[in-house]
């Protein structure tokens, strides 16, 4: 039993994003942690879809577990507590329908190519405070401006409440700053192999809602939480490692510096680009973030250091050349996204394909694109039921599972009545 801590929170990323887990006594924390199958039949309202793939629902709903090397224990942000983000397994072996499992086929994948992913993450998100009435309001800011520091933005001290408690989780929070809109702000993690990436993309979203709640306010990783502004992307930053630990985005005997194979994984990403959306934007919600004119990943794109491009390929070379992949939002499951995007960048290579031209419009008034996403998770859950050989790279089970899941979820909003329609009509009609 190890002295400096008291507990262990064994933590996992779900297929809507949730952090699953339980908390376990130090004493016990090697013995590992097993939940029940049916939890992968719910949606946010504890919904329950019969015979999900992966709830085992015909077969009594059994145990599976989440594993972890006692190795793999990592500072956390509560008192006397422990991190762990744990794999899952159950007697057959690794789990299909696991977010994390998919990303470590998809890392596997491209390590049998010679390559390592690396990715940085981005997030942006919106704080609320309480209102009058016992619900949420934006928090007032009114000093705030794009890209400022400072109680002005931030007046209840959130941001530095967020810092220290990275720094004592040891997460790597590269830097922060308010959005154009307000109360948003931005959230960039340093770069790390894609593993690592994504958990600790996983555990600061926890982290992050955690302190705002501590402090009285609630954060929303949504990804259009207010119809007036604008909306909350999930950017992933992608580079390749060869074996020599070189980052083969770059080629300096070309003019533009980027090489053939990044080129490739461009290519990749943009035959995939509509499949992509039914992972990387999961909710009713995110089809209102994702508009033409507006910066978000709507249209199938490229662009140097272009933010009305889907993939931007910012101006740096050398150590820091990337691809920023800009479709998802913060409601996207990270592991399982981060996954998807990898996958449909190495189609892109395995298949040779040739990028076609980047845009050449300002994305806003003028646009070369002529092909969108889906306007609605019902349609964008087609598209990648339709995109088998992204279906085929992710994992046939995961998929089957996220739509099961997922089209319930947009059955129930099809058949809702909403307020805006009872607001619209209700005296009228």
């Amino acid at each position: 039993m190890s002295d400096d801590f008291k507990r262990l929170r064994v933590l996992w990323p779900d297929h809507l994003g949730l952090a699953r887990g339980k908390y376990v006594p130090a004493s016990l924390a090697a013995n590992g942690i097993r939940h029940c199958t049916g939890l992968w039949a719910l949606a946010y309202d504890r919904t329950m879809t019969p015979d999900t793939p992966g709830s085992r629902w015909s077969e009594g709903l059994p145990d599976f577990d989440a594993t972890y090397e006692m190795s793999a224990l990592r500072p956390g942000w509560e008192p006397g507590t422990k991190v762990v983000v744990a794999d899952l397994t159950d007697h057959t072996g690794a789990l299909g329908v696991s977010p994390r499992g998919a990303l470590r086929r998809a890392i596997a994948d491209w390590q049998a190519m010679g390559f390592s992913p690396y990715v940085g993450i981005e997030f942006e998100a919106f704080v609320y405070e309480p209102d009058a009435a016992g619900g949420w309001k934006p928090m007032h800011t009114p000093g705030a401006y794009v890209y400022g520091t400072g109680p002005a933005v931030d007046p209840h001290g959130l941001i530095d409440a967020i810092w220290e408690a990275c720094e004592a989780a040891e997460i790597p929070l590269e830097s922060v700053n308010s959005e154009y809109d307000t109360p948003q702000f931005e959230f960039t993690l340093r770069y790390a192999d894609a593993l690592k990436a994504a958990d600790d993309g996983f555990l600061f979203k926890v982290l992050a809602r955690e302190v705002a709640h501590r402090l009285g306010l609630k954060m929303t990783f949504m990804g259009k939480p207010l119809a007036d502004r604008g909306g909350s992307g999930l950017h992933f930053n992608m580079s390749l490692r060869n074996e020599s630990g070189e980052n083969v985005i770059n080629d300096v005997t070309v003019a533009d510096g980027i090489s053939v194979l990044a080129k490739q994984m461009v290519a990749g990403l943009m035959e995939h680009h509509q499949g992509l959306a039914g992972i990387c934007a999961p909710t009713v919600n995110a089809y209102k973030r994702l508009r033409p004119a507006s910066l978000s990943g709507y249209w199938r794109n490229w662009g140097y250091d272009h933010r009305g491009a889907t993939v931007r390929i910012p101006p740096e070379r050398g150590a820091g050349a990337r691809l920023e992949h800009r479709l998802s939002d913060g409601a996207a499951v990270i592991h399982s996204s981060m996954a998807a995007v990898l996958q449909a960048a190495r189609l892109g290579v395995v298949g040779q394909l040739v990028l076609g031209p980047a845009e050449t419009g300002n994305g806003l008034e003028t646009i070369d694109a002529t092909v969108g996403v889906a306007l609605s998770l019902g349609a964008a859950l087609d598209d990648l039921e339709a995109d088998t050989a992204l279906v085929h790279a992710l994992g046939e089970e995961l998929v089957a599972q996220h739509l099961v899941v997922k089209r319930s979820e947009w059955e129930r909003f099809t058949n809702a009545v909403t307020d805006w329609e009872l607001n619209e009509y209700f005296d009228f009609l």
